[in-house]
């Protein structure tokens, strides 16, 4: 038996983690050998301040994983300043958890492995079913030794650009929407609370609506490999399908490329980290509003 899977929910992938599993390598996480690291990524830094899972750095996701003028990924050598930062190398295992339902950790991931880092997992249900399950929290901030940290790649397989988007316009390829339904059929242009902003809203021309929450359980957690792939095969999104996910700015698709690519194992899907805050702001781009039609 896989030993990641001692939870009453099966994880059924090594990119995923139970919360048992996770505690049980607290004092491995809170070691100063980089063989295991923790790392929580928040949009809201004060979470981790309030209390954060023993041994867990933080990552600042808007200052530290988006470049400061071009909101592009960090380069390689920013990218690899801030993991050796943290006491991290590129043999280091990496679990990867944090608010807003592993969002932002999501996206990490997703970046890790446009880098090449091999061995890396989320926690199943982030910060908020840790707490929830009333597992250990500290307000300690650790410190490791820092280290060498050398990226590889970037593996452009797991990306998608302005122009695979138009390429897709009129080749077999899956186009997968995973915001609001208001942000695709135009009606916001931002979810509540949320600054970026496009000039225009709705959503790319053949997109399918399939909201990133639709993958996960009440409690955050993921719902089951069966469950799932379901859930893409009954909307038309085959295994074997080229596929491209996109959101707003990146992270919540990063969420529905992590299953589509990490639990279920669809050979080619790419995350457009663009967005929406690209598409929709680009002159001449091909927009519809509303539903689809036939939908």
């Amino acid at each position: 038996m896989n030993p990641r899977q001692n939870d009453a929910h099966q994880s059924g992938s090594d990119a995923l983690v139970t919360p048992g599993w996770l505690e049980e390598r607290l004092e491995t996480v809170a070691a100063d050998d980089p063989e295991l690291r923790l790392i929580e990524v928040d949009l809201n830094t004060e979470f981790y301040e309030q209390g954060h899972i023993p041994g867990a750095v933080g990552i600042d996701w808007r200052r530290q994983l988006q470049h400061a003028t071009r909101r592009d990924l960090p380069s390689k050598e920013a990218f690899a300043d801030l993991l050796g930062t943290h006491g991290i190398t590129e043999d280091s295992e990496i679990v990867l958890y944090g608010d807003s339902s592993n969002w932002f950790a999501a996206h990490l991931y997703w970046m890790l492995t446009y880098y090449g880092h091999d061995d890396v997992s989320l926690l199943d249900g982030g910060r908020r079913h840790w707490i929830e399950s009333e597992r250990p929290t500290t307000a300690e901030v650790p410190s490791y030794t820092p280290r060498s940290y050398r990226p590889g790649g970037p593996f452009e397989g797991v990306r998608a650009y302005q122009h695979d988007v138009e390429r897709a316009l009129s080749k077999p390829t899956e186009l997968v929407d995973v915001r609001l339904p208001g942000e695709y059929e135009g009606a916001l242009i931002t979810p509540p609370g949320m600054n970026e902003s496009a000039q225009r809203g709705g959503h790319v021309p053949g997109a399918k609506n399939i909201v990133w929450s639709e993958n996960l359980q009440s409690d955050g957690r993921f719902k089951s490999p069966e469950t799932l792939a379901e859930l893409y095969r009954t909307r038309g999104v085959g295994k074997d399908s080229d596929v491209i996910v996109y959101c707003r700015i990146g992270e919540r698709s990063s969420l529905t490329w992590f299953v589509l690519s990490e639990l279920l194992g669809h050979p080619s899907v790419r995350n457009y980290d663009g967005a929406w805050i690209e598409w929709g702001n680009l002159i001449g781009a091909p927009i519809v509003t509303g539903p689809e039609p036939g939908e």
